[in-house]
Order: C-alpha cells, then sequence, then structure tokens
C-alpha cells in the first residue's frame, strides 16, 4: 500500500512520519526551505520586519517567527496556500515596496480570507529558491490521490500525538491521537486496541506495532463486504470478475481490456498483477482515484459542443466582482477578479468612477469601500483571464464617468488588451447572430451603452452631436428606486465614442417589455434585472429570459446572494452572485460549472436554446424535457471528516449527511440520514433514499455534510455539487468541500448511486 505512497514512511522504525515528497529527494530548493532564512515581512510602508521562516521537517508545514508576546511561534500549513507569485503581484507590494526590489519580491496566497503574506527575500536567488521550493511542494500535494492523502493526514496525526517525540506510542497518546482524528472511543475499547497492538507487551507501540495499528484503524468493512461479494477467483478479483463489477454495479460501458488497464494501474501487489488479478488493496485504491469518482472524468475536460452562438450558454458570472466583502465599506481588490477569473467566471464586473489625478477608478459608489485603479484592474484581467479556461471573458461595464476618464478607459483597454480585446464584428459583414464560444477564445467582450446600432461598423456613420447621451446604469440606485422603473427616471450621461466603439455583441439596453424587445431588439442588445424582477418574470412570463444579465438586489448590503435555479430554469445565461461570499447559492453555481472542462460555459438543454419552445418549468408538459428518471442513493459511510473546533481537543463531531435535489420545482427535494455520534473519522449510515426526477438536464445533486446539534443550527463540516448528468454510477467516492469551495484533502463519503429510467 506504500508503493505509490506521496512520502517514503519508515513506519517499521518509527512513529515519526519522516516525510520527503515524491521526486524531491535531494532537491536543492527543498533543503534550502528546510534551513530556511530571513525574509523581510512588508505590511505597510512603515511596516517592514526580518522575519525567520523555515520549511518544517514534515515537509507540509512553515515555521515563521513572531515577535506577538503570546504568540512567539507560528505556522501556516501548505495546505491553506493557494499559490505563490513571484514579484510585485500583490497589491500590497506594489504600493510600499520600489520597482528595483522586483526580482527579490513574492507573495504568498492563501484560501479563503486570510490575508496575502508579502515577502521580501535578501538576494534575487533567494526569493527563486523560495518560489520554485514552494510551488515544487504545492505541486506535489496537487498531484495525491486520495488514498495519499489519506495516509498523509493520518501519519501527520500521529506526529503530533506522540508529545515526547521518543518515536514510541503509550496509552494516552493513542487516546489523543484519535481524538485528533476526530473519533471517540471508550476506555475500554482504546485499551483493547492497544492491548491487540502491543505485541511486544511494553507498554508501548513502536515500528511494526504502529503499523498493525494503522492497518485496523483503516479497515473499511464496507469494502470488504463489496469486494467479497465480487472476488469469485479463489478470493481474488481476476479480469472479468473486475470486468462483471463495472458491467453490472458501476453501470459503466467497459471491455476486457479496460479490467486489465485499471488492474495495471493500480494493483500494486506484483504476484497478483501478473495473474491479472485485483487484491482488496488494489480494489480499494481504484475506488479513490478518479475512475472511481462520482463527478465523470470525461466531464473534467471540454466535451459539450462550443460552436453554438454563445446566447446558447449559461455563463459563470460575477457581480460587483472588485468587492472582497460587503457592498458597503468593504476592501475593493485586483485581488477578487483574480479569484473569481481562476474560478472559471466568464463575466465581471467594472463599476467605474471618476478618480483623482485623471485617472478612472473602480468602487462601489456612494459607499465606503475602497477604490482600485481601472488600468490596475484591466491588467489582473489580462493577467489572469484564461489561466482556467480559455474562453471568452464579458467586461461589464457601468459607467460613471465624465468623458475625459472614460476616453482614458478606453485607451487603457486597448492597450492592455491587444488584440485580444474584441474591437470589431468577427464577420466582414453585418452579422445577424452570435459568434460561439469557440470562434471567441481568448478574447475579451465589453458589455456595455453604445451610442449607435452596430452597423454602423460598416457604414462608418458616426453619432450626431445631440446623440451622444445615453441612460446611466447604477444598479444601487435602481433597486432602490420604489417608482417602476421608466426612460425618464434614468440620468443621463455624454457617452465618449472611443469607449462606445468598443462595444460589439453585448450592448447594454433599457427594458421595455417583451413585446417591446421582439419588435425593436437587435440580437446583440442585452439588458439587465434586478433578482426579483427577474424572478417574477420567470415565474410568469410564457417565454425565456434569453440575453438578459441578473444581479442581487442593492438590499443585500451583505453581499448575501440569490438562489439561480428558478433563473437557470427560464433560460437567463447570465446570473450574477456574489463571488467572493460563502453560500449555498455559490455551491450550486460553482456544481453547475463543475462539468465542460471548467470552460465557465454550459451548453444549456436543447428545449431552452430555441424560440418557440413550450417549456415552462413552473407547469411541466408533455415535451423533450419530461426524461422520467428515478435516482437510487445509499449514503453508505463517509472518512476523516475535520474537526470544526480544533481548540477543544475533546470535541468531536455529529456528522449526518443531507441528500439535496436542485432543478425545476416539481424535482426540487432534500432528505437527510440520521446523526452518528462522536464519530468523524468512520461514520457509517448506509442509509438509502429515492428521489422522481421529471427533468434530470436542469437538476444537480448536492450533498451537504454537518455537525448535529440539537440545541443550535448544525454546522457545516463540507459540500459538494455537480450536475445530475454529470455523475457515475455505482459505488462512488464523494469529495468533500470547504465553505469557500476548497478541497478537503483527506475527507470524502462513499456513496452507492443509480440513476435509471423510471418504469
Amino acid at each position: 500500500m506504500m508503493q505509490l505512497f506521496y512520502v517514503t514512511v519508515n513506519v517499521c522504525l518509527t512513529s515519526n512520519l519522516c516525510v520527503t515528497p515524491l521526486g524531491l529527494e535531494g532537491d536543492v530548493d527543498l533543503q534550502f526551505l528546510l534551513v530556511g532564512g530571513k525574509l523581510m515581512k512588508i505590511k505597510s510602508s512603515s511596516w517592514k520586519k526580518d522575519r525567520m521562516y523555515k520549511l518544517h521537517d514534515d515537509n507540509a508545514t512553515i515555521w515563521h517567527e513572531s515577535h506577538r508576546i503570546f504568540k512567539r511561534k507560528q505556522t501556516f500549513s501548505i495546505d491553506d496556500v493557494d499559490s505563490v507569485r513571484k514579484g510585485r503581484q500583490s497589491e500590497g507590494l506594489q504600493k510600499h515596496t520600489e520597482a528595483h526590489v522586483e526580482d527579490r519580491c513574492f507573495s504568498i496566497f492563501f484560501k479563503g480570507r486570510r490575508r496575502n503574506l508579502d515577502l521580501v527575500a535578501t538576494s534575487v536567488e533567494e526569493a527563486r529558491q523560495w518560489v520554485n521550493g514552494l510551488e515544487k511542494i504545492i505541486s506535489n500535494m496537487k498531484k495525491l490521490n486520495r488514498q495519499q492523502t489519506s495516509e498523509h493526514w493520518i501519519f501527520n496525526c500521529m506526529r503530533k500525538a506522540d508529545k515526547n517525540k521518543d518515536n514510541m506510542m503509550t496509552l494516552k497518546e493513542l487516546k489523543h491521537f484519535l481524538r485528533q482524528i476526530n473519533i471517540e472511543v471508550d476506555e475500554t475499547y482504546a485499551k483493547l486496541l492497544f492491548t491487540k497492538c502491543d505485541t511486544s507487551n511494553s507498554g508501548t507501540l513502536e515500528g511494526s506495532e504502529i503499523k498493525h495499528f494503522y492497518d485496523l484503524l483503516t479497515h473499511r468493512e464496507e469494502i470488504d463486504v463489496i469486494y467479497e461479494k465480487h472476488a469469485a477467483t479463489g478470493g481474488q478479483m481476476s479480469a472479468q470478475d473486475l470486468l462483471n463489477f463495472l458491467l453490472n454495479e458501476q453501470r459503466e460501458v467497459a471491455t476486457l481490456e479496460d479490467a486489465l488497464r485499471l488492474i495495471e494501474k493500480y494493483e500494486l501487489d506484483d504476484s497478483a498483477k501478473h495473474m491479472n488479478h485485483m487484491t482488496k488493496d488494489g480494489f480499494l485504491m481504484y475506488l479513490q482515484q478518479e475512475e472511481g469518482s462520482i463527478f465523470n472524468p470525461a466531464h473534467k475536460k471540454v466535451f459539450q459542443d462550443m460552436s453554438q452562438p454563445i446566447n446558447h450558454y449559461f455563463i459563470s458570472s460575477s457581480h460587483n466582482t472588485y468587492l472582497m466583502e460587503d457592498q458597503l465599506k468593504g476592501p475593493s481588490s485586483t485581488e477578487a477578479y483574480i479569484k473569481a477569473l481562476m474560478k472559471s467566471c466568464r463575466c465581471v464586473e467594472l463599476d467605474c468612477w471618476d478618480g483623482a489625478h485623471g485617472e478612472p477608478v473602480i468602487y462601489h459608489g456612494h459607499t465606503l469601500t475602497s477604490k482600485v485603479l481601472f488600468k490596475d484592474v484591466i491588467k489582473a484581467i489580462k493577467e489572469y483571464a484564461f489561466k482556467t479556461s480559455e474562453y471568452p471573458v464579458i467586461l461589464s461595464l457601468e459607467n460613471h464617468c465624465t468623458l475625459e476618464q472614460q476616453k482614458l478607459m478606453a485607451k487603457h483597454m486597448i492597450s492592455i488588451l491587444g488584440s485580444a480585446l474584441l474591437t470589431s464584428p468577427l464577420e466582414d459583414q453585418m452579422p445577424t447572430a452570435f459568434p460561439s464560444p469557440q470562434e471567441l477564445k481568448g478574447r475579451f467582450i465589453i458589455k456595455g451603452k453604445r451610442l449607435n446600432k452596430l452597423d454602423a461598423v460598416f457604414s462608418n456613420t458616426s453619432p450626431g452631436v445631440e446623440d451622444d447621451c445615453v441612460s446611466e446604469e447604477d444598479e444601487a440606485a435602481e433597486t432602490n428606486n420604489s417608482k417602476t422603473d421608466t426612460n425618464e427616471q434614468k440620468s443621463k450621461i455624454k457617452l465618449a465614442k472611443q469607449l462606445s466603439d468598443l462595444v460589439i455583441y453585448c450592448k447594454s439596453v433599457h427594458f421595455s417589455g417583451f413585446e417591446h424587445a421582439k419588435d425593436n431588439q437587435a440580437f446583440y442588445e442585452m439588458s439587465s434585472f434586478k433578482e426579483s424582477k427577474a424572478v417574477n418574470l420567470a415565474e410568469t412570463a410564457e417565454q425565456f429570459l434569453q440575453g438578459f444579465r441578473i444581479y442581487p438586489a442593492g438590499s443585500r448590503t451583505t453581499s448575501s446572494n440569490y438562489n439561480p435555479v428558478p433563473l437557470w430554469n427560464a433560460g437567463c445565461q447570465i446570473v450574477a452572485l456574489n463571488f467572493q461570499t460563502p453560500s449555498k447559492e455559490m455551491d450550486l453555481n460553482q456544481g453547475r460549472f463543475r462539468s465542460n472542462g471548467l470552460s465557465g460555459y454550459i451548453l444549456k438543454p436543447e428545449f431552452q436554446r430555441y424560440a418557440g419552445s413550450e417549456f415552462n418549468p413552473m407547469t411541466l408538459t408533455k415535451g423533450p424535457w419530461i426524461k422520467h428518471k428515478a435516482f437510487h442513493i445509499m449514503v453508505i459511510s463517509a472518512q476523516q471528516l475535520p474537526k470544526l473546533n480544533k481548540d477543544k481537543p475533546k470535541s468531536i463531531v455529529d456528522p449526518l449527511v443531507k441528500v439535496e435535489i436542485y432543478g425545476v420545482p416539481a424535482d426540487t427535494c432534500s432528505k437527510e440520514t440520521r446523526s452518528i455520534e462522536n464519530n468523524g473519522f468512520n461514520p457509517m449510515w448506509n442509509e438509502t433514499f429515492q428521489f422522481d426526477i421529471q427533468v434530470p438536464e436542469l437538476a444537480m445533486l448536492r450533498f451537504l455534510v454537518e455537525d448535529y446539534d440539537a440545541t443550535s443550527q448544525n454546522d457545516l463540516i463540507g459540500h459538494y455539487c455537480l450536475p445530475l448528468t454529470s455523475l457515475q454510477n455505482g459505488y462512488r467516492h464523494v469529495p468533500l468541500l470547504t465553505k469557500r469551495g476548497d478541497v478537503i484533502p483527506s475527507a470524502g463519503l462513499f456513496v452507492h448511486l443509480m440513476l435509471l429510467d423510471a418504469k
């Protein structure tokens, strides 16, 4: 089992974890990090302090010196690091350091809301070694499969439990270790387990005894049952046995060659592999890889047709993208754009206002939110737009600037974005439909006001002096307006021709009703709605909400979110959410866009793409959208759920699992298991649920693992969401994410699923 393990673990000699990342034995950069050195920590222009930093010998934790009275030593886990960026790439380093130290600077960015760490090395070479070393370790950790991360986590907990570092484990240390891994056992069971492993009767566990303890601890009874049922060849699984399992239990389209490939890939026992057999260890290894995941591996790549008009796709979209926190006084930052783009967001919002010194800024107007330079935002977007997805990014402009600063906005976008900025239609004649995501790969599309129709591009006509005013877009003002929307209520601003000419396929227009839009609106013209108006139209309109952008109500000052599902059901392609806020709604958004290679574009079902469709999500009638499915799911077990209260060693979770379906109202449903008391390490439920699904193409499956509390609201342990059409049948492992959407490395659910045609 240790053959593919991420680290070299000498369990026969020590209970300590001697770790060297795979492939980095003797690596110069790794050795440099283990020795460590002085780095200048930058907090402000006046706070620049030299601090000692080094990699802990577990190769997974950074220790750094602290001069705080009550915190002399501080550490952070490399698991918590999102990225390492060389140079002055953070706002702090750009603001508080000089350009000549560029090559000595680097920043460590963390997952979640933790502030990034800005550092300056003593030399260019040391900066290079820090960045290279950290990136190598992070890259190695990302390559770990589920079994490897599990072992890595367990052995690290063993290290911490060995309080006196004598490479042995006493009964007291064993009980401490069990609490660390989130399992509470009574005194009798702990003694029984300890005595069973203490074959030398020494009163401590060491060497092979610790290995025996580990094997007992990680033994999975449910895997035994499944394996023994299907291992019909001398107690092992032959290639034919494995094929039968793939066909009958996993419901896969598979051949004998596929079974042999899995044996070759995952079987660890050479003698079994030589006979084309799979042992129980190999079987567990297979189940913990992507082939055994609930998420269809084929959907990790772009698999949908990307050659259809762009309005045929749901587009991952962000509201007030610049905000890191709330809508009233929180910080604005280029980092917010980077985080959204790295999550495959393809439509970002820029609220543009006149700034000091003639430079336009972005912030939430008429509030105390901080300001960020427009040109810095464009630079960040240029740098990070296509790192996760190569498909087009829409820049949704809310323009409040005067003419001179509008001209500067246009100049910045043209100079910074270069040829990637779409400045004219792709065709050499007036288009009649949107281009496709495939045709727009790597391009930036500006959404905003335009002074004239798009055909002016081909007729070389310019707007007259009287035509240079457009209605000002102001989401907050529109949302807080108690009167009905009319053109007269909207204030007018002058629009610079240079900025107007950059708006090609996404011209913002006021919505005056479906009939007016049908008779007067060009295909490239689109309207924005606040959520309440959109939900009302979604529930009452007789047609799809094609060509609309939806945004949260201005009353959501805490940056909370609305439910995007009813709007997707109604065909809305741009449903903008507050990406900075962890919430069920963001879980659903990330679940919706998890498939199709994290492209940020999901092809709508065919019945939502064309005018005249009679599909109505509120009152289902017969049609091609009805594909009645019976969905059976058994929640079997969970593994290594995280402790929620790490400050209280004896605090153990009482987990339960909620299984939720989101889709059309007829399909939306939630069911939950009982709670398991005091066991977050290996709780077992074996509870079965059934759901009736009418419109599977719009349905999503969400797992929610919570710590049950009889007296207050349950606490979130982890969650996972995916489109129902992206799941795999059979026995599957489900990864779990933190509230901010980061993978919990060692945790997961084990389930059995069957999505079948209903009889």
